[in-house]
């Protein structure tokens, strides 16, 4: 059945001599519980994964994907990765303001600076970023979108209050209450962000019109349950035991209109509603085979069905730099081999498009939440980027993920904001 593959190279040669499965098994044997040193120490020497999509009743065998040349630059460069999925979003979002990312970047490195008791520099990174609101608020006016410009103005009062209380709490050293003071202003400075941009930045090519597209974001909210019949029937989350698994995703399409249109339009229709988990590993989290379990109705269609075809979109990846995602090719297909992706596989719920290992543009329902692990994808050699669409972010509930297991089921995947910014086919 189609089936998101992760695996560790290693592995690879048992994967094409017994088929996908076998090969995660063997797999799964050779690696021990997840956390435990000697998967780190298996995960470090591997030269790289295998993942791909097997399509129909036929397995495809999958090559392991060796590191790049280069590899691929995270979007936070250095010795440390960015894994907060709203700081990718900010990060992400069309729009080339230096004073704006100056706040923002004071912002993220004293949430850093305070969960490491570094409180100096906490301190400093408060006074830096009041500092850069006062002194560049010119520049942060001109940068708003002329639409924006109204609205703008008592947003940037507020920021000026929150910063300013802010660098009062950070004196106190209390890191609960420093970091509700912090994603408060950090919010704030997202949405003075989301101000700045005129229009949708590029025009997605006239040939994909056919498809549902997201010109922006949307909030989605999935709900998951265990079956009835489930031996332990509460979710086991670093010891609280919940009856769901309720999580928050930001939908993304700037950076990725058809995949995130493709989504969303899905989650309006309830494609997903009843449907079971089909794939935990450790790696990902998938779902959206409407045959269910490892095909286990071959009857039903192997995506989604409209006018009576399989509808598929394309791959969809963005470099940084470029004014629009390539479609149907990878990073390494157009030259950008080592480019950073606009939105990473680099956040913990990362979000992405399952397809076939070989047809890059055989995606239709299934998607995954890739459970990120720095030791797997470490900074610059992130394998996944340019190669599979990432569309978005978990941002709440995300420690839920790890607690998921095959059979679980959808109660709800319901579209709570954004709608206004699809157009369906």
């Amino acid at each position: 059945g189609m089936g998101l593959f992760v695996v560790i190279a290693l592995c690879a040669g048992a994967y094409t001599r017994a088929g996908p499965r076998a090969a995660s098994r063997m797999c799964a044997a050779q690696a021990p519980e997840r956390g435990a040193a000697n998967r780190r120490d298996l995960l470090r020497d591997a030269t790289g994964l295998a993942l791909g999509v097997a399509l129909g009743g036929a397995s495809l065998p999958l090559p392991a994907l060796g590191a790049m040349s280069g590899g691929i630059r995270a979007a936070s460069q250095g010795a440390q990765v960015n894994k907060d999925p709203q700081s990718l979003l900010r990060l992400g979002l069309p729009i080339d303001c230096p004073a704006a990312r100056a706040v923002q970047s004071e912002l993220e490195g004293l949430k850093g600076n305070a969960q490491k008791s570094l409180w100096s520099k906490a301190v400093a990174n408060a006074k830096s970023a009041r500092n850069s609101l006062a002194s560049k608020r010119a520049s942060l006016v001109a940068a708003v979108a002329p639409q924006n410009k109204a609205s703008s103005e008592p947003l940037l009062e507020r920021i000026a209050v929150q910063l300013d209380k802010l660098e009062g709490i950070v004196e106190t050293t209390k890191l609960e209450d420093v970091l509700a003071a912090q994603a408060e202003a950090v919010a704030s400075i997202g949405l003075l962000e989301e101000m700045m941009i005129p229009k949708f930045p590029f025009t997605v090519p006239s040939e994909f019109d056919g498809l549902p597209r997201l010109y922006g974001r949307a909030t989605v909210a999935v709900v998951v349950k265990r079956p009835s019949n489930s031996d332990e029937p509460k979710f086991n989350v670093d010891g609280e035991l919940r009856d769901l698994i309720k999580t928050t995703l930001i939908v993304d399409g700037y950076n990725a209109p058809i995949t995130a249109g493709n989504f969303v339009e899905l989650c309006s229709k309830g494609f997903y509603d009843g449907m079971q988990i089909q794939r935990s590993d450790g790696f990902v989290v998938q779902t959206g085979d409407p045959r269910g379990i490892d095909a286990a109705d071959p009857d039903k269609p192997v995506g989604y069905v409209t006018d009576g075809k399989i509808r598929k979109i394309p791959l969809e990846v963005f470099p940084s730099g470029a004014k629009q995602p390539l479609y149907g090719s990878t990073f390494d297909d157009e030259g950008f081999g080592g480019a950073a992706a606009t939105i990473p596989f680099q956040a913990y719920g990362a979000l992405g498009m399952a397809r076939e290992e070989y047809d890059a543009d055989s995606a239709s329902s299934q998607w995954f939440w890739l459970l990120f692990d720095s030791d797997l994808t470490p900074a610059g050699k992130n394998l996944l980027d340019g190669r599979y669409s990432c569309f978005g972010y978990t941002v709440e509930g995300e420690a839920g993920l790890r607690a998921l297991r095959v059979g679980d089921i959808i109660v709800s995947a319901k579209v709570m904001s954004g709608m206004e910014n699809l157009k369906s086919s």
